[in-house]
């Protein structure tokens, strides 16, 4: 038996045995067993924090949770889990160094019962940890209840009659003037200039409560009474830990063995979609392990409406400090992926965004628990019309469609009044402030190289642009009145529809006639006056491929530069800069040179809708192949280095994960019909 198939096998058994432990039939759990197998351990969730602030391994989020927590690393003997991590909290802290750690003493000696651990395991929604004594097998099992509870069962089988005295243990860091009290039978965990506390209960399925006790930064709480167990019974006891954000949140209800039941039905409906995840030339269970990991890693970013987000969404990255808020272009990304399998959690992920939209129509940069961090220096590229209409072929939900129309027009048609400096039909990133930086932070491209030069221009109160026209950006604003047109006739505004036509019919010699160099074989931006073409070539010059604004002879010569190896076709391919750019920089280059996977989904899907089929999918297999990691136990990266496929900056990065979702998604972005006739 081969090493991956006897952990499945192993892994499979205590997930079995799990499930059985929470009332199903032996039959029902091992047909889930046998569904989850291939998802486990996809990550490591193992690791201990060194301070407060450690994101140094990977932390088990779930269910929109502001908290999470991790498995001890590999050897540790001690029971529990590590944790909590409180995401809401001075931009992230733990908080805790174990949870749930257990005591068991027998009731008749009074002597400790010493545990041996066994199997522990990351599963889609839950962390798992076996252990043995004489005469008692015991697990413990971490899920979220929802997004404010966690929940750890204790399950206990003895092979003889026996009682059992039960007490869980914690200890907290001393982060961000924290102190431990007891308020009844739990223990409370506060913070000095914050309103959230920690809230630890211990209970039994019949609502028997324990007696805490508080020292220091440690605490414990003891059942009032032993457990009985008889033979070959399993009993479960549960500890509850509940972050409430403010002074007026309440501890919910508790129904925890119905959180399982409800845990459970949520996660086989994201793991059912797996099936449709395809890559031609690459094994599916290679391309569904890379589908199901991208989801767990979106789902541990998902972050919960609070404070002043008033709307769930996903965040960026946990692993990144700066990364505790929603920005607009990757909110656009993530719903797009989100539709495919949370839709739900996409449609919030708009909402979100635009609960900020201004009343001329400007989405904000990004948005943050506390309204004051808001970016309105600047917006982000227009993508949300394109991720509104993948929620709708997802969904169909025409509702959701009359929602955000009018809020799409509006943003839309906010490009051409504050970003527009001649008024020639064609639009340029810009600030709010006139400052450069803010403009380029507008690109998402914050140092590419084609901004070097670049200067800034007013076109009036509050809106400036950098003196050239952007080729992606005008791209992107070519796709979204084409699916504006779309939108319009899914709810039956044929005026609307016909006049987007229109004016993306007279958008399009724009682009094609200004922006594509015949003797490079290109597109570039543009400066202003000159309209001088600015010959940097960057990722941005197969935009108007993807967008379907490109002739097809445009599209043969831009296809020649991409699939060119010393320019596009690195090992990993479509680096955000040319290989044979002077300013190309793989590794630290940011925008200058290393694969952001977003830019690289379009490019294949640039291929794709030229008919540029083959080469396509070979740029696919190795975006999948050679992404260092990804198809074992690696995680996504906010970008890689075209040359080696090594991942830097954010690990556990979100748009990275939605763009192999939507990369691998059968069917996925192809052009509709309206977009083809338009083409």
């Amino acid at each position: 038996m081969g090493f991956r198939t006897k952990h499945l096998r192993l892994a499979a058994l205590a997930f079995a045995l799990a499930l059985a432990g929470f009332g199903q039939s032996a039959a029902m759990a091992e047909d889930a067993a046998g569904a989850v197998a291939p998802y486990l351990d996809m990550l490591d969730m193992h690791g201990l924090p060194k301070t407060p602030g450690d994101r140094s391994f990977n932390i088990f989020f779930d269910a929109g949770a502001w908290h999470g927590y991790s498995l001890p690393p590999s050897g540790d003997a001690s029971s529990g889990f590590v944790g909590p991590f409180v995401h809401s909290l001075a931009g992230g802290q733990w908080t805790g160094a174990r949870f749930a750690a257990l005591t068991l003493r027998d009731a008749k000696s009074g002597k400790a019962v010493a545990l041996t651990p066994g199997e522990s395991h990351a599963g889609p929604g839950f962390l798992i940890r076996d252990f043995t004594a004489p005469g008692l097998t015991i697990r413990q099992t971490l899920f979220f209840a929802d997004s404010s509870r966690t929940v750890a069962r204790i399950e206990m089988t003895a092979t003889d009659a026996r009682a059992v005295e039960l007490s869980i243990e914690g200890n907290t860091f001393h982060a961000n003037g924290s102190r431990l009290s007891k308020d009844g039978d739990a223990v409370v965990q506060s913070f000095a200039k914050s309103p959230s506390r920690l809230v630890t209960t211990l209970h039994t399925p019949a609502g028997s409560l324990g007696r805490s006790n508080v020292s220091g930064d440690r605490y414990s709480i003891a059942l009032a009474q032993p457990l009985q167990l008889a033979a070959g019974q399993t009993m479960s006891v549960f500890v509850d830990q509940t972050l409430l954000y403010d002074a007026s949140a309440q501890t919910p209800a508790v129904d925890d063995v119905a959180a399982w039941s409800a845990n459970r039905e949520r996660w086989a409906g994201y793991l059912k979609t797996v099936p449709a995840y395809h890559l031609q030339g690459v094994a599916d269970d290679v391309t569904q392990h890379v589908a199901a990991k991208a989801m767990i890693i979106m789902l541990g970013n998902w972050r919960a409406a609070r404070g002043d987000l008033h709307h769930d969404g996903v965040i960026p990255s946990y692993s990144n400090p700066d990364f505790n808020g929603f920005w607009a272009w990757d909110s656009w990304k993530h719903a797009a992926a989100l539709a495919l399998f949370a839709p739900d959690l996409a449609r919030d992920q708009m909402r979100t965004m635009f609960d900020y939209q201004a009343a001329d129509g400007m989405v904000p940069d990004c948005v943050f628990l506390g309204k004051a961090e808001n970016n309105w220096r600047d917006t982000k590229p227009p993508l949300a019309t394109w991720a509104t209409l993948a929620i709708y072929h997802a969904t169909h939900d025409r509702a959701f469609v009359a929602e955000m129309y009018d809020k799409l027009v509006r943003y839309h048609r906010w490009w051409f009044q504050a970003r527009d400096h001649d008024h020639d039909g064609l639009a340029e990133f810009g600030a709010t402030d006139g400052t450069r930086v803010a403009a380029a932070w507008e690109s998402g491209m914050d140092n590419a190289v084609r901004f070097d030069g670049a200067s800034m221009i007013r076109n009036g109160e509050g809106a400036w642009s950098l003196n050239q026209e952007s080729v992606d950006l005008n791209a992107y604003l070519y796709r979204e009145k084409l699916e504006l047109a779309e939108l319009a006739g899914v709810l039956g505004k044929t005026s609307d529809q016909s006049m987007w036509l229109k004016e993306a019919a007279e958008m399009k010699p724009l682009i094609q006639q200004r922006m594509f160099d015949p003797t490079a074989g290109y597109f570039f931006d543009v400066r202003l006056p000159s309209h001088e073409p600015v010959r940097v070539y960057g990722s941005e010059g197969w935009a108007p491929l993807w967008a379907g604004v490109a002739t097809p002879e445009q599209a043969q010569a831009v296809s020649r530069v991409m699939l060119d190896p010393n320019k596009f076709a690195t090992v990993m391919p479509f680096p955000t800069l040319a290989k044979d750019d002077p300013h190309f920089s793989p590794i630290k280059g940011y925008w200058r040179g290393p694969v952001w996977m977003d830019q690289a989904y379009f490019g294949v899907e640039a291929l794709r809708h030229y008919g540029f089929r083959s080469e396509a999918d070979e740029m696919a297999r190795r975006l999948v192949l050679n992404a260092q990691g990804l198809t074992r136990q690696g995680t996504t990266y906010e970008n890689y280095d075209p040359l080696t496929g090594h991942g830097y900056q954010s690990p556990n990065f979100s748009w990275s994960a939605a763009s192999y979702l939507m990369l691998l998604h059968e069917g996925d972005d192809a052009l509709t019909p309206v977009q083809t006739e338009a083409r």
